[in-house]
């Protein structure tokens, strides 16, 4: 039975709601709690991959030689830049005395590494799209069914009222504004979160440019100093 409208709160709409609109809003209201935990997770992972890769670029233009830090790198085990870095330079070693292509290799391996991390960088946000673009969708079935039912209602009753009326119609609306409430941010934080990691993929490819062109001149000073010996 609905609340009238004296004694009508949001609680009481959504304990007299029906079985669908009631199954609605669970729905809308675990997507949004889902939503939620991927903006945060997903905000300290961004984060946290900025800040190594902002220490990383300290330490990397400094190092004249690069296999000191390699060789910590490969016992950090991070992910973000030190995949990327780790691929570069496992490629340059293995080629350098077989190849002379070996930028090439470099420049694949670089590659494929990024692309690892794009897909590392895309994760959730997949989620956040689809609540954002459908969560509304599903909040507005909410209240057509549920205004439907409140106008089936009236079909009972002698006489239409506000009060008798009312309160169908809030409960129905109640599935939209929780649709609203878990597609708003949602669709926030994936726009904040693929600019961010675009942000970040863009600073990788710069990053594997840079390695090259580092590779590059110890592989030149390697080839003159063999040239000098002979």
């Amino acid at each position: 039975m609905h609340a009238t409208m004296e004694h009508m709160t949001i609680w009481s709409l959504i304990s007299d709601a029906s079985l669908l609109v009631k199954a609605v809003m669970i729905t809308l209201l675990l997507a949004s709690l889902l939503s939620w935990y991927l903006i945060i997770q997903r905000s300290r992972v961004l984060r946290g991959l900025d800040r190594q890769l902002n220490g990383f670029l300290s330490r990397f233009r400094v190092a004249s030689d690069l296999q000191p830090l390699y060789r910590e790198t490969v016992q950090a085990g991070e992910g973000g830049v030190a995949p990327i870095f780790i691929a570069g330079m496992q490629e340059y070693q293995h080629l350098r005395h077989h190849d002379p292509a070996v930028l090439e290799g470099v420049e694949r391996a670089l590659q494929v590494a990024i692309t690892e991390q794009e897909l590392e960088l895309e994760k959730g946000l997949q989620f956040l799209a689809t609540v954002g673009s459908v969560s509304p969708y599903i909040g507005l079935f909410g209240t057509v069914w549920g205004i439907m039912n409140s106008f089936l209602g009236l079909s009972q009753v002698q006489q239409a009222t506000l009060s008798t009326v009312a309160p169908g119609i809030a409960e129905a609306l109640i599935a939209t504004a929780i649709g609203l409430f878990a597609a708003i941010p949602a669709v926030i934080a994936y726009n904040r979160f693929a600019a961010r990691s675009q942000t970040l993929l863009t600073r990788y490819y710069a990053f594997g440019n840079e390695l090259q062109v580092h590779l590059h001149r110890t592989l030149r000073g390697t080839s003159i100093n063999l040239a000098v010996a002979a």
